[in-house]
């Protein structure tokens, strides 16, 4: 039966930004969208619209056979290329196809291609020998003018961070480093997707009776190590039937039940306290005839739960599912975000998806952590302006339980703006916190060995301590609390005191006039721009009261390095982070 299709307002957007980048310039592109949103719609209609020779990558054969069943459900004919659907054809408009067999076809398949799709596209990686690297490199051989554009859900990976430099929609520059793919052209997120009704709303339950402890576990490379996960459950067995319970206590009144797992041994473990006859088990190692039995039994619903290793995490279509419960430790937010995504497409009478996470990690649904470190629990991301550009920064900061920000954590606006005429990338470069030059007075990046300005070289924050700790002259004080208040000189001139506590209650302090506009200006370079918790919003200050005010807007150093003056000590410098 042939079907007539529509695309959502967001696939036609998506349709559209891909035409008008690649009439525009044929570097590689990125469209992200949820799981759930139909990537294979607008794989569908991008192959529809390409006047020249399609191939559609995949690196699993159930995406290949779903994204092709897709395509031709509209009534429009196409190719596969696949060992494992045991079909091996090359000659059609459009060819889907397993990056491992493509890999190793002969050179003559590579020829005519004008546009070639890579679906879950944050596996592709151009390092060395990899089969994505030697199929790209012969498709790019063979047409230096292909296209090339990657879909994903989740557009970063463990150890890498952001698999493209600048997002087009956003005007942020993702990173530096090279990246095979080169623009995000269309980013939708799932909170839309919700929102809208796309997408099915999750409720998530965190340790719903008790978890499992996986803080001792370490990344080797980028993932766990199974044998040190067994040891951890080996020594917490007593919880798992706890946990077991719980989930189908949970799941009497839903349709459809996912279970994420360790390790074969710990899914064995599991399926010992399911209840027989509705329960199945699927790992890496199922025969391919079992594991399509088993999928279309808790397709049909003759199963509720579907235990699994490892596996269907993509190219798994169950709309019915309405719980996922999560006890295996993920490596990574982009791994999470597809376990989660299994349980959100909508189906008829459901209402929502209950996420049961069993693991104690903090990983978010809605915000990826892949750049920078959470600082501290209270944590949040935060959303900052630009005071220069007007991008939207997304930092960690801290805020009140008004949801006000005080403080953010950024260092450099992520801004960054495209030319017209050459298409090269312009960063904004304001700097929200940045290390100055004790020479010329530059700002520099925190991190940064040299002076872009006058080349002199920049002492590390360790280094600068430990001369400091070896001067006999020189006194570091560990900062505890600050204290500010109104005081007077021998003269009797009104003053602002900054005094730097440590644990002992011994204090080093500073002062500042405020008697005039020159005044105002030296407490600006010598204390506002260092202190200020929100760099992108101007502090002014009339008066000693007026800096008493407001001085919940300033943040505290780590330490303070003073030096003897004769009968005093004077504070040289302050070190933040």
């Amino acid at each position: 039966m042939r079907l007539v299709y529509t695309l959502r307002p967001y696939q036609q957007e998506a349709v559209q930004a891909t035409l008008k980048h690649f009439r525009k310039e044929k570097s590689p592109a990125v469209i992200v969208l949820p799981t759930g949103a139909g990537k294979s719609l607008v794989i569908a209609e991008l192959a529809r619209l390409a006047r020249g020779r399609v191939l559609v990558l995949a690196h699993v054969r159930e995406l290949v056979e779903q994204n092709h069943q897709k395509y031709q459900s509209f009534g429009l004919e196409a190719g596969i290329f696949s060992a494992g659907l045991q079909r091996k054809e090359s000659h059609q408009k459009v060819i889907f196809g397993s990056i491992q067999s493509i890999a190793r076809a002969d050179d003559d398949f590579f020829k005519d291609f004008s546009l070639v799709v890579i679906d879950e596209c944050h596996r592709v990686s151009i390092t060395g020998e990899t089969q994505y690297f030697q199929v790209l490199n012969k498709l790019q051989a063979n047409n230096p003018e292909i296209c090339v554009l990657g879909l994903t859900a989740t557009p970063y990976r463990l150890g890498l961070g952001w698999i493209y430099n600048y997002n087009v929609h956003t005007k942020t520059q993702s990173t530096t480093e090279d990246r095979f793919f080169k623009k995000c052209i269309y980013d939708l997120t799932i909170s839309y997707m919700i929102k809208n009704g796309y997408l099915t709303r999750p409720i998530k339950i965190d340790s719903p009776v008790a978890c499992y402890d996986f803080s001792s576990l370490k990344l080797n490379g980028t993932s766990f190590v199974t044998t040190q996960i067994e040891a951890i459950l080996k020594d917490q067995m007593r919880i798992t039937p706890l946990i077991i319970k719980n989930i189908i206590d949970m799941s009497k009144d839903r349709q459809g039940v996912m279970i994420f797992t360790s390790s074969v041994n710990h899914a064995i473990e599991i399926m010992q306290s399911l209840p027989p006859y509705v329960s199945a088990l699927v790992v890496g190692d199922t025969e391919s005839d079992e594991r399509e039995e088993v999928i279309a039994a808790f397709k049909a619903r003759e199963l509720k739960f579907l235990v699994n290793v490892s596996v269907l995490t993509t190219g798994f279509d169950a709309p019915h599912v309405d719980v996922i419960a999560i006890l295996r430790p993920t490596e990574s937010v982009s791994l999470y975000q597809q376990i989660i995504g299994r349980g959100l497409r909508l189906s008829p009478g459901k209402e929502d998806c209950l996420i049961l996470d069993y693991t104690g990690q903090d990983h978010d649904l809605y915000s990826p952590e892949i750049e920078d470190d959470k600082p501290s629990k209270e944590s949040v991301r935060v959303q900052i302006p630009c005071p220069e550009c007007g991008v939207v920064n997304d930092f960690w900061g801290l805020v009140d339980q008004e949801g006000e920000i005080m403080e953010h954590f950024g260092r450099k606006c992520r801004g960054a703006f495209e030319d017209p005429i050459t298409h090269e990338i312009e960063p904004c470069g304001f700097r929200f916190r940045f290390k100055l030059c004790d020479q010329c007075g530059e700002e520099n990046d925190i991190a940064a060995r040299s002076c872009s300005k006058c080349a002199h070289i920049l002492v590390d924050t360790d280094k600068k301590l430990k001369e400091a700790m070896s001067l006999k002259d020189a006194h570091v004080l560990r900062v505890d609390s600050v204290v500010y208040q109104k005081s007077q000189d021998k003269k009797g001139n009104e003053r602002l005191e900054v005094r730097y506590y440590d644990v002992d209650a011994k204090f080093l302090a500073e002062y500042f006039y405020l008697n005039s506009s020159e005044d105002a200006h030296r407490f600006y370079f010598n204390f506002i721009r260092m202190h200020n918790k929100r760099p992108e919003k101007k502090i002014f200050i009339k008066d000693v009261d007026d800096a008493l005010k407001q001085k919940e807007k300033f943040r505290s150093p780590l330490f303070v390095v003073a030096r003897k003056q004769k009968y005093f000590w004077s504070i040289r410098e302050k070190i933040f982070e």
